[in-house]
Protein backbone atom coordinates (compact mmCIF):
# COMPACT_ATOMS: atom_id res chain seq x y z
CA UNK A 1 0.00 0.00 0.00
CA UNK A 2 1.52 3.33 -1.07
CA UNK A 3 2.27 6.19 1.85
CA UNK A 4 -0.95 8.11 0.74
CA UNK A 5 -2.95 4.67 1.19
CA UNK A 6 -2.12 4.39 4.78
CA UNK A 7 -2.35 7.43 5.34
CA UNK A 8 -6.41 7.43 4.18
CA UNK A 9 -6.78 4.40 5.99
CA UNK A 10 -5.48 5.51 9.37
CA UNK A 11 -7.30 8.68 8.88
CA UNK A 12 -10.66 6.15 8.29
CA UNK A 13 -9.55 4.55 11.71
CA UNK A 14 -9.41 7.22 13.33
CA UNK A 15 -12.76 8.50 12.54
CA UNK A 16 -14.18 5.19 13.28
CA UNK A 17 -12.87 5.21 16.84
CA UNK A 18 -10.53 2.33 15.90
CA UNK A 19 -7.27 4.50 17.34
CA UNK A 20 -4.83 1.00 18.36
CA UNK A 21 -5.07 0.04 14.76
CA UNK A 22 -4.78 3.31 13.15
CA UNK A 23 -1.69 3.91 15.46
CA UNK A 24 0.07 0.72 13.79
CA UNK A 25 -0.22 1.61 10.65
CA UNK A 26 1.51 5.02 11.34
CA UNK A 27 4.11 3.07 13.18
CA UNK A 28 4.29 1.09 10.10
CA UNK A 29 4.89 3.89 7.82
CA UNK A 30 6.99 5.53 10.23
CA UNK A 31 9.04 1.98 10.14
CA UNK A 32 9.16 2.97 6.04
CA UNK A 33 7.02 -0.70 5.49
CA UNK A 34 4.83 1.39 3.30
CA UNK A 35 5.17 -0.82 0.75
CA UNK A 36 3.27 -3.69 2.93
CA UNK A 37 -0.31 -4.66 2.42
CA UNK A 38 -2.55 -2.94 4.78
CA UNK A 39 -4.81 -4.98 6.38
CA UNK A 40 -8.49 -5.31 4.53
CA UNK A 41 -11.35 -2.62 6.28
CA UNK A 42 -13.40 -3.98 8.77
CA UNK A 43 -14.91 -4.05 12.71
CA UNK A 44 -12.52 -3.45 15.63
CA UNK A 45 -10.93 -7.00 16.59
CA UNK A 46 -8.53 -7.58 20.15
CA UNK A 47 -4.66 -6.29 18.70
CA UNK A 48 -1.97 -8.92 19.07
CA UNK A 49 0.50 -7.60 22.44
CA UNK A 50 3.47 -7.26 19.93
CA UNK A 51 0.91 -4.26 18.10
CA UNK A 52 -0.11 -2.93 21.06
CA UNK A 53 1.54 1.02 21.74
CA UNK A 54 3.77 1.72 24.70
CA UNK A 55 2.53 4.05 27.58
CA UNK A 56 4.84 6.79 28.50
CA UNK A 57 6.17 5.93 32.12
CA UNK A 58 8.29 8.11 34.41
CA UNK A 59 9.69 5.41 37.33
CA UNK A 60 13.54 6.28 35.84
CA UNK A 61 15.71 8.03 37.14
CA UNK A 62 15.12 11.56 36.30
CA UNK A 63 17.32 14.42 35.30
CA UNK A 64 19.44 15.65 38.12
CA UNK A 65 17.72 13.17 41.34
CA UNK A 66 20.49 12.49 43.09
CA UNK A 67 21.62 15.77 43.23
CA UNK A 68 18.18 17.70 42.70
CA UNK A 69 17.84 20.60 45.00
CA UNK A 70 15.08 21.43 47.33
CA UNK A 71 11.60 23.03 46.38
CA UNK A 72 12.79 25.92 47.89
CA UNK A 73 15.70 26.20 46.31
CA UNK A 74 15.71 28.29 42.97
CA UNK A 75 17.49 26.62 40.30
CA UNK A 76 20.93 27.02 39.24
CA UNK A 77 21.50 30.38 37.54
CA UNK A 78 22.74 29.90 33.67
CA UNK A 79 26.69 31.45 32.67
CA UNK A 80 26.35 32.72 29.27
CA UNK A 81 29.20 32.93 27.00
CA UNK A 82 29.94 33.57 23.33
CA UNK A 83 32.88 30.74 23.17
CA UNK A 84 33.16 27.58 21.55
CA UNK A 85 30.26 25.11 21.78
CA UNK A 86 30.67 22.96 24.89
CA UNK A 87 31.65 19.40 24.73
CA UNK A 88 29.81 18.49 28.34
CA UNK A 89 28.39 15.32 28.19
CA UNK A 90 24.37 15.19 27.58
CA UNK A 91 22.17 13.46 30.66
CA UNK A 92 20.18 10.82 31.06
CA UNK A 93 16.60 11.34 29.99
CA UNK A 94 14.03 12.00 32.79
CA UNK A 95 11.77 9.03 31.81
CA UNK A 96 12.24 5.92 29.34
CA UNK A 97 9.64 3.94 27.59
CA UNK A 98 7.98 0.72 28.96
CA UNK A 99 5.55 -1.53 26.90
CA UNK A 100 2.13 -1.71 28.03
CA UNK A 101 -0.33 -5.12 28.19
CA UNK A 102 -3.12 -4.34 25.40
CA UNK A 103 -6.17 -2.35 27.25
CA UNK A 104 -9.61 -3.89 27.31
CA UNK A 105 -11.58 -1.13 27.47
CA UNK A 106 -12.70 0.63 24.50
CA UNK A 107 -10.82 3.79 23.57
CA UNK A 108 -12.31 7.22 23.27
CA UNK A 109 -11.56 9.43 20.33
CA UNK A 110 -9.97 12.08 22.61
CA UNK A 111 -8.42 9.13 24.96
CA UNK A 112 -5.15 10.24 23.40
CA UNK A 113 -2.93 9.94 26.72
CA UNK A 114 -2.91 6.25 26.00
CA UNK A 115 -1.27 6.63 22.47
CA UNK A 116 2.63 6.79 22.42
CA UNK A 117 3.69 10.41 23.05
CA UNK A 118 1.05 12.05 24.10
CA UNK A 119 0.77 11.07 27.80
CA UNK A 120 3.19 12.76 30.17
CA UNK A 121 2.48 9.83 32.05
CA UNK A 122 5.40 10.30 35.23
CA UNK A 123 6.41 10.04 38.72
CA UNK A 124 3.90 9.63 41.05
CA UNK A 125 4.93 12.95 43.47
CA UNK A 126 2.84 14.14 46.61
CA UNK A 127 0.91 16.64 45.70
CA UNK A 128 2.70 19.74 46.34
CA UNK A 129 2.28 22.02 49.13
CA UNK A 130 1.28 25.77 49.79
CA UNK A 131 4.89 26.12 49.87
CA UNK A 132 5.80 24.88 46.58
CA UNK A 133 3.23 27.03 44.81
CA UNK A 134 2.50 30.34 46.79
CA UNK A 135 5.12 32.72 47.93
CA UNK A 136 5.07 34.09 51.52
CA UNK A 137 2.40 36.81 51.52
CA UNK A 138 0.82 36.42 47.67
CA UNK A 139 -2.61 34.44 47.17
CA UNK A 140 -3.01 31.63 45.20
CA UNK A 141 -7.15 31.46 44.55
CA UNK A 142 -9.54 29.63 42.66
CA UNK A 143 -12.17 30.20 40.32
CA UNK A 144 -14.09 28.95 37.03
CA UNK A 145 -14.85 30.70 33.86
CA UNK A 146 -17.68 29.36 31.38
CA UNK A 147 -19.10 29.82 28.30
CA UNK A 148 -20.89 28.27 24.98
CA UNK A 149 -17.81 25.62 25.27
CA UNK A 150 -17.71 24.71 28.68
CA UNK A 151 -16.55 25.44 31.90
CA UNK A 152 -12.96 25.44 33.14
CA UNK A 153 -11.45 26.08 36.55
CA UNK A 154 -8.23 27.97 37.43
CA UNK A 155 -5.64 29.06 39.59
CA UNK A 156 -4.52 32.66 39.90
CA UNK A 157 -1.43 33.93 41.37
CA UNK A 158 -2.26 37.29 43.45
CA UNK A 159 1.26 39.08 44.50
CA UNK A 160 1.30 40.75 47.80
CA UNK A 161 2.06 44.26 46.30
CA UNK A 162 -1.37 45.83 46.04
CA UNK A 163 -2.21 48.65 44.78
CA UNK A 164 -4.10 49.99 41.59
CA UNK A 165 -1.64 50.24 39.45
CA UNK A 166 -1.98 48.19 36.37
CA UNK A 167 0.30 45.17 36.56
CA UNK A 168 1.63 42.43 34.07
CA UNK A 169 -0.23 39.06 33.81
CA UNK A 170 0.92 35.37 32.47
CA UNK A 171 -1.15 32.56 31.16
CA UNK A 172 0.22 29.53 32.04
CA UNK A 173 -0.98 26.42 30.13
CA UNK A 174 0.20 23.43 31.47
CA UNK A 175 1.00 19.78 30.04
CA UNK A 176 -0.74 16.11 30.21
CA UNK A 177 -1.33 14.83 33.37
CA UNK A 178 -0.47 18.03 34.90
CA UNK A 179 -2.51 20.33 37.47
CA UNK A 180 -2.18 23.99 38.18
CA UNK A 181 -0.23 23.27 41.20
CA UNK A 182 1.79 20.78 39.98
CA UNK A 183 2.45 23.67 36.82
CA UNK A 184 2.97 26.45 39.38
CA UNK A 185 5.48 23.86 41.65
CA UNK A 186 7.39 22.74 38.52
CA UNK A 187 8.20 25.77 36.65
CA UNK A 188 8.15 28.15 40.10
CA UNK A 189 6.62 31.00 38.09
CA UNK A 190 4.42 32.14 41.20
CA UNK A 191 7.77 33.35 42.92
CA UNK A 192 8.78 34.94 39.84
CA UNK A 193 5.40 36.55 39.76
CA UNK A 194 5.50 37.48 43.20
CA UNK A 195 9.30 38.63 42.44
CA UNK A 196 8.71 41.20 39.72
CA UNK A 197 4.47 41.98 41.11
CA UNK A 198 3.28 39.86 38.06
CA UNK A 199 -0.05 38.06 37.91
CA UNK A 200 0.09 34.25 36.98
CA UNK A 201 -2.77 32.25 36.19
CA UNK A 202 -3.64 28.75 35.39
CA UNK A 203 -6.07 27.72 33.39
CA UNK A 204 -7.05 23.75 33.86
CA UNK A 205 -7.83 20.97 31.60
CA UNK A 206 -10.14 18.44 33.09
CA UNK A 207 -10.04 14.93 32.34
CA UNK A 208 -13.85 15.04 30.67
CA UNK A 209 -12.43 16.82 28.30
CA UNK A 210 -9.28 14.40 27.61
CA UNK A 211 -8.49 11.47 29.27
CA UNK A 212 -5.02 12.46 30.17
CA UNK A 213 -5.88 16.37 30.56
CA UNK A 214 -4.47 17.29 27.60
CA UNK A 215 -5.42 20.80 25.91
CA UNK A 216 -6.72 19.43 22.29
CA UNK A 217 -4.61 21.21 20.28
CA UNK A 218 -4.35 18.86 17.07
CA UNK A 219 -8.23 19.29 16.86
CA UNK A 220 -9.50 21.61 13.65
CA UNK A 221 -12.49 23.25 16.19
CA UNK A 222 -9.58 24.06 18.88
CA UNK A 223 -7.60 25.87 16.90
CA UNK A 224 -10.47 28.51 16.03
CA UNK A 225 -10.79 31.93 17.24
CA UNK A 226 -13.79 32.40 19.34
CA UNK A 227 -14.38 29.42 19.70
CA UNK A 228 -13.42 25.83 21.41
CA UNK A 229 -10.87 26.16 24.28
CA UNK A 230 -8.99 29.21 22.76
CA UNK A 231 -12.12 30.58 23.44
CA UNK A 232 -12.40 29.50 26.95
CA UNK A 233 -8.48 30.27 27.90
CA UNK A 234 -9.46 34.19 26.40
CA UNK A 235 -12.44 34.27 28.11
CA UNK A 236 -10.28 33.43 31.54
CA UNK A 237 -7.72 35.87 30.46
CA UNK A 238 -10.35 38.60 30.12
CA UNK A 239 -12.15 37.75 33.34
CA UNK A 240 -9.06 38.18 35.47
CA UNK A 241 -8.35 41.57 33.14
CA UNK A 242 -11.66 42.84 34.30
CA UNK A 243 -11.29 41.54 38.27
CA UNK A 244 -7.77 42.47 38.65
CA UNK A 245 -5.67 45.64 37.99
CA UNK A 246 -4.02 44.00 34.20
CA UNK A 247 -2.00 45.97 32.25
CA UNK A 248 -3.88 45.22 28.76
CA UNK A 249 -0.80 45.97 27.18
CA UNK A 250 1.20 43.24 28.79
CA UNK A 251 -0.77 40.28 28.80
CA UNK A 252 1.37 37.00 28.27
CA UNK A 253 1.10 33.27 27.22
CA UNK A 254 3.12 30.16 28.14
CA UNK A 255 3.06 26.29 28.22
CA UNK A 256 4.41 23.17 28.12
CA UNK A 257 3.98 20.14 26.02
CA UNK A 258 0.54 20.66 24.86
CA UNK A 259 0.19 23.51 26.45
CA UNK A 260 2.99 24.89 24.41
CA UNK A 261 1.33 23.72 21.25
CA UNK A 262 -2.32 25.44 22.53
CA UNK A 263 0.23 28.87 23.56
CA UNK A 264 1.18 29.02 20.07
CA UNK A 265 -2.60 28.63 18.74
CA UNK A 266 -2.90 31.40 21.41
CA UNK A 267 -0.65 33.19 19.89
CA UNK A 268 -1.74 33.09 15.88
CA UNK A 269 -5.87 33.33 16.81
CA UNK A 270 -5.85 36.37 19.62
CA UNK A 271 -2.53 38.77 18.95
CA UNK A 272 -4.62 41.43 20.23
CA UNK A 273 -4.95 40.13 23.55
CA UNK A 274 -1.23 38.90 23.79
CA UNK A 275 1.80 40.48 23.53
CA UNK A 276 4.24 37.72 23.59
CA UNK A 277 4.14 34.10 23.78
CA UNK A 278 6.22 31.03 25.48
CA UNK A 279 6.41 27.55 23.64
CA UNK A 280 8.36 24.80 26.01
CA UNK A 281 8.54 21.90 23.97
CA UNK A 282 5.64 22.39 21.85
CA UNK A 283 4.31 22.55 18.11
CA UNK A 284 3.37 25.42 15.78
CA UNK A 285 -0.32 26.63 15.46
CA UNK A 286 -1.82 24.51 12.55
CA UNK A 287 0.80 21.25 12.72
CA UNK A 288 -1.94 19.01 12.87
CA UNK A 289 -5.88 18.32 12.22
CA UNK A 290 -6.81 15.13 13.39
CA UNK A 291 -4.80 11.96 14.76
CA UNK A 292 -2.63 10.71 12.76
CA UNK A 293 -1.18 13.97 11.55
CA UNK A 294 -0.64 15.13 15.48
CA UNK A 295 1.53 11.53 15.51
CA UNK A 296 3.25 12.37 12.53
CA UNK A 297 4.06 15.96 13.75
CA UNK A 298 5.47 14.90 17.03
CA UNK A 299 7.48 12.30 15.85
CA UNK A 300 9.14 13.92 12.68
CA UNK A 301 8.06 17.43 13.50
CA UNK A 302 6.10 19.65 11.77
CA UNK A 303 7.79 22.16 9.82
CA UNK A 304 6.84 25.42 8.48
CA UNK A 305 2.69 26.64 8.36
CA UNK A 306 3.05 29.29 6.41
CA UNK A 307 -1.27 29.96 6.77
CA UNK A 308 -0.62 30.67 10.93
CA UNK A 309 1.69 32.84 10.65
CA UNK A 310 1.66 34.91 13.93
CA UNK A 311 2.61 38.95 14.86
CA UNK A 312 3.38 38.02 18.00
CA UNK A 313 7.20 38.07 19.89
CA UNK A 314 7.74 34.15 20.78
CA UNK A 315 10.28 32.59 22.54
CA UNK A 316 10.83 29.03 22.47
CA UNK A 317 12.51 26.09 24.30
CA UNK A 318 12.94 22.59 23.39
CA UNK A 319 15.50 19.82 24.21
CA UNK A 320 17.27 18.68 21.44
CA UNK A 321 16.90 14.71 23.27
CA UNK A 322 13.24 15.33 23.69
CA UNK A 323 11.96 11.77 22.27
CA UNK A 324 7.90 12.87 22.84
CA UNK A 325 8.18 16.15 20.39
CA UNK A 326 10.41 16.13 18.03
CA UNK A 327 13.06 18.89 18.51
CA UNK A 328 11.78 20.41 14.64
CA UNK A 329 8.67 21.29 15.75
CA UNK A 330 10.37 24.06 17.95
CA UNK A 331 12.02 25.24 14.61
CA UNK A 332 8.32 25.29 13.54
CA UNK A 333 7.14 27.71 16.23
CA UNK A 334 9.82 29.97 15.00
CA UNK A 335 9.62 30.07 10.99
CA UNK A 336 5.95 31.35 12.57
CA UNK A 337 6.99 34.02 14.51
CA UNK A 338 7.45 37.82 13.09
CA UNK A 339 11.46 37.27 13.69
CA UNK A 340 11.85 35.01 10.80
CA UNK A 341 10.64 37.40 8.08
CA UNK A 342 13.76 39.37 7.82
CA UNK A 343 15.93 41.15 10.60
CA UNK A 344 19.16 39.47 11.80
CA UNK A 345 20.44 36.86 14.07
CA UNK A 346 22.37 36.07 16.78
CA UNK A 347 23.92 32.74 18.14
CA UNK A 348 24.66 32.78 21.73
CA UNK A 349 26.40 29.50 23.29
CA UNK A 350 26.45 28.81 27.13
CA UNK A 351 26.60 26.60 30.39
CA UNK A 352 24.76 26.29 33.06
CA UNK A 353 27.34 25.50 35.92
CA UNK A 354 27.28 21.83 36.86
CA UNK A 355 24.30 21.18 34.07
CA UNK A 356 23.25 21.17 30.72
CA UNK A 357 25.03 23.47 27.63
CA UNK A 358 22.74 25.45 25.08
CA UNK A 359 22.41 27.29 22.10
CA UNK A 360 20.58 30.57 22.27
CA UNK A 361 19.10 31.57 18.59
CA UNK A 362 18.17 35.55 19.39
CA UNK A 363 15.85 37.71 15.87
CA UNK A 364 15.77 40.51 15.53
CA UNK A 365 13.90 43.14 13.29
CA UNK A 366 15.18 45.34 10.89
CA UNK A 367 13.79 47.86 13.41
CA UNK A 368 15.99 46.67 16.12
CA UNK A 369 13.64 44.70 18.27
CA UNK A 370 14.06 41.09 19.36
CA UNK A 371 10.99 39.57 18.21
CA UNK A 372 12.09 35.68 18.72
CA UNK A 373 13.81 33.39 20.75
CA UNK A 374 14.76 29.91 20.94
CA UNK A 375 17.00 28.47 23.42
CA UNK A 376 17.70 24.47 22.32
CA UNK A 377 18.79 22.82 25.87
CA UNK A 378 21.67 20.03 24.70
CA UNK A 379 20.91 16.77 26.32
CA UNK A 380 17.35 17.59 27.63
CA UNK A 381 14.43 15.52 27.17
CA UNK A 382 10.62 16.42 27.54
CA UNK A 383 10.84 18.40 30.52
CA UNK A 384 10.69 22.22 31.77
CA UNK A 385 14.34 23.34 31.81
CA UNK A 386 15.28 24.89 35.08
CA UNK A 387 12.24 23.54 36.79
CA UNK A 388 11.85 22.77 40.55
CA UNK A 389 11.64 18.63 41.36
CA UNK A 390 8.46 19.81 43.16
CA UNK A 391 6.81 19.23 40.26
CA UNK A 392 6.61 16.58 37.44
CA UNK A 393 8.43 16.66 34.22
CA UNK A 394 11.15 18.96 35.03
CA UNK A 395 14.98 19.19 34.27
CA UNK A 396 16.37 21.27 37.36
CA UNK A 397 19.84 21.43 35.01
CA UNK A 398 18.80 23.30 32.23
CA UNK A 399 18.59 26.98 31.99
CA UNK A 400 16.12 28.41 33.58
CA UNK A 401 12.94 28.86 31.24
CA UNK A 402 10.50 30.44 33.41
CA UNK A 403 12.82 33.52 34.25
CA UNK A 404 13.88 33.89 30.82
CA UNK A 405 10.48 34.31 29.43
CA UNK A 406 9.61 36.18 31.97
CA UNK A 407 12.46 38.31 30.91
CA UNK A 408 11.41 38.01 27.27
CA UNK A 409 7.92 39.10 28.27
CA UNK A 410 8.46 41.83 30.11
CA UNK A 411 10.94 43.74 27.22
CA UNK A 412 7.32 43.51 25.07
CA UNK A 413 4.07 44.92 25.21
CA UNK A 414 1.55 44.85 22.63
CA UNK A 415 1.34 48.31 20.52
CA UNK A 416 5.33 48.34 20.63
Amino acid sequence: MLNQDIMREATRLTRAGQLVEATALLQRLLRGDGSRAAAPAGPARPVPARLAPPTIEGEATRVGERDRPSAQAAPTPARTTQAKPSQAKPSRANWRAKPAAPRQRSVRRDDLGELPGFSLRGPHLRAPSTRDTTPEGARFVQASFGNAAGRRSYKLLIPSRGGDHPRPLVVMLHGCTQSADDFAAGTRMNFLGEEQNVFVVYPEQPSGANQSKCWNWFRDGDQQRDGGEPSLIAGITRQVMREHAIDPSRVYVAGLSAGGATAAIMAATYPDLYAAAGVHSGLPCGAARDLPSALMAMRQGAGETADRRSVVPTIVFHGDRDATVHPANGDGVVAQSPGARGGTSLVVRGQVPGGHAYTRTILTAPGGQVTAEHWTVHGAAHAWSGGSPAGSYTDPKGPDAAREMLRFFLAHARGD
